[in-house]
């Protein structure tokens, strides 16, 4: 065995485990959003770059969206998106979205509340933690602190 063969391996296995990092997501969601809003679509392209399809519905009432998939009053963020079973609200970071299909708990989804920077489709830097919470029935409860 040569001193490159080692190596090889390493390389290979980094690599096959960068492509199946993104194996859990669901190949398929759809995200409620108002017509005007750029940074749901950036949310959108970010999926997109992952593998999922992501169909865009923009003539839906948000608040009738958020009410039927439970979403906790007042935990809103600027779009809502369903996929796997899961509702996703807001900019919820890759790393909880890749964690809820991976543990698949029992809840309705999980939320990010509010529009903060640093989430994927929210240009800059973060500037505190996301406090990422899960839902059920409209009652929150936390899901984990990115």
């Amino acid at each position: 065995m040569t001193p490159t063969f080692p190596r090889l391996l390493l390389t290979t296995g980094l690599l096959l485990g960068a492509t199946t990092a993104h194996a859990a997501l669901p190949d398929e969601a759809t995200l409620y959003k108002n017509p005007q809003c750029a940074c749901c679509d950036g949310y959108a392209r970010h999926l997109e770059r992952l593998g999922v399809d992501v169909t865009i519905v923009d003539d839906r009432p948000l608040g009738e969206v958020k009410q039927d998939a439970g979403v906790p009053y007042g935990l809103g963020a600027c779009h809502t998106t369903v996929m796997g079973g899961y509702v996703i609200e807001g900019h919820v970071p890759l790393a909880a979205v890749e964690a809820l299909f991976e543990q698949r708990p029992d809840t309705d989804g999980i939320g990010l509340a509010g529009m903060p920077i640093g989430t994927p489709g929210m240009p800059g830097p973060q500037r505190e933690p996301y406090e990422v919470y899960q839902f059920r029935d409209h009652q929150d409860t936390p899901f984990m602190t990115l």
